[in-house]
């Protein structure tokens, strides 16, 4: 069984990756052979959010902010959106996990980056697609 997710912050919260292991197991997979890893993402340095984005976060979540420089007065951190799916695929009962530690802000030539795009007010931001196969 293969499954493939997308799990950006609003997924990861909702609950996309519980699912699609749910779904897996609905197929036959067994939890405990279960492989997953993180493909590309934005690396935490490379992720900076205000107070209403973090808001929307549980208290427990405190640990995958860390502070950076207030830009106009405003208070800011940066999340550590692969290190939350990692911790959410542990919680979920996952023990083959792995993190192919792609920056897609960073990675210029590689990877789009929605967020990169729309800093440089480009207005073609492009796409990006993954996939998964078997040998």
């Amino acid at each position: 069984v293969l499954g493939a997710a997308h799990a950006g912050w609003r997924g990861a919260v909702d609950g996309v990756l519980e699912h699609t292991i749910a779904a897996m197991e609905g197929l036959g997979a067994r939890r405990a052979n279960i492989a997953a890893v993180l493909g590309p993402t934005i690396a935490q340095a490379s992720y900076e959010v205000d107070a209403p984005f973090r808001a929307r976060f549980a208290a427990e979540d405190a640990c995958f902010f860390a502070s950076a420089a207030a830009r106009e007065g405003v208070e800011r951190w940066h999340f550590d959106l692969p290190g939350f799916i990692m911790a959410r695929l542990t919680g979920a009962g996952l023990e083959k996990i792995a993190d192919l530690g792609r920056d897609t802000f960073s990675y210029v030539v590689r990877y789009h980056s929605y967020r990169r795009s729309t800093q440089a007010c480009e207005a073609n931001y492009g796409r990006q697609i993954s996939m998964i196969a078997l040998p």
